[in-house]
């Protein structure tokens, strides 16, 4: 029996009724909300916690800012390191570092939206096992072993470019919009963000470099699907590049420090994933003459 005829074999063993499928559905969806659930409400008890995490790339960002003036010269590692505490950042007046909320119930629907966000990203490897489960007995064996990499490297993909935004990309543009400021002659245009605003700008920049970041598992997915090859992504890299460079833009904020932070690493990753695909196709080579040879 071939390695086909096995996994047909255990397809056709893993058969069942529209009604149990149904069933099974249910009752992972359940353990989904449940799971959720859960993580939503740890979540919301840490909130203010969370929020004040979200926010140190400001403080950062201020505290330099207020030590060395607008038109003063900061190093950019040191904005870096600052945030991810690895050196002393300069004592800071906390009347710099303010965030105000026009609405009465702002704060609460901030706290809810930060928990949600937090819920599904505690959540998301209960959420990621029970959709392999109910797939899985769908897949070939090759399939399956194809599946699992996939839902171990979209997050941590995706944590990488939450990771960029947090500790290189928030102190810049926090950085940036604070030497915008005019103060003099009795006027005072300054930085006064609403609550929300920052926590939409925070949520907007992560969903936009984390799912960026999952160029390599969409482009390798085409390639395991055949319907795209390294040598048409090779030839189509200058495409590529402009096409990188326009979402850059679209989805980072108007100035190029921000739009190279994201245009960089998007072109290595479709460097990485035409190697990916590179790979695939020269294991499915090398199955295919393992293939011949036994026939």
């Amino acid at each position: 029996m071939t390695s086909f005829d096995r996994d047909e074999a255990e397809i056709e063993a893993s058969r069942a009724p529209l009604m149990d499928h149904l069933i099974e559905l249910r009752g992972r969806l359940l353990i989904c909300v449940v799971a959720f659930m859960v993580a939503f409400i740890g979540c919301f008890a840490f909130s203010e916690k969370l929020y004040l995490f979200l926010v140190q790339p400001y403080v950062v960002s201020a505290a330099f800012h207020q030590t060395v003036g607008a038109h003063g010269h900061v190093s950019p590692f040191d904005l870096i390191l600052g945030t991810a505490r690895l050196i002393p950042v300069p004592d800071v007046d906390h009347q710099s570092v303010k965030l105000i909320y026009t609405a009465p119930l702002e704060i609460l629907f901030t706290k809810m939206k930060l928990a949600g966000l937090g819920a599904v990203i505690v959540a998301f490897p209960v959420l990621a096992w029970q959709l392999y489960r109910f797939v899985a007995p769908g897949l070939y064996r090759n399939e399956k072993g194809a599946f699992l990499p996939f839902l171990i490297a979209a997050p941590v993909l995706f944590l990488l470019g939450a990771a960029l935004v947090y500790f290189v990309m928030l102190p810049f543009v926090m950085w940036f919009s604070l030497s915008q400021q005019i103060i003099g002659e009795g006027v005072a245009a300054e930085l006064l963000p609403k609550v929300s605003d920052y926590l939409n700008l925070v949520t907007a920049l992560i969903l936009a470099f984390g799912l960026c970041f999952q160029l390599p598992v969409v482009m390798t997915l085409l390639g395991l699907a055949g319907l795209i090859s390294s040598k048409v992504m090779a030839k189509g890299r200058r495409y590529a590049i402009v096409a990188v460079v326009v979402v850059a833009a679209v989805v980072t904020p108007p100035d190029p420090i921000s739009q190279l932070m994201l245009a960089v690493p998007m072109v290595l990753l479709y460097e990485v994933s035409i190697w990916c695909v590179r790979i695939i196709e020269l294991r499915r080579k090398k199955a295919d003459s393992l293939e011949d040879v036994t026939a």
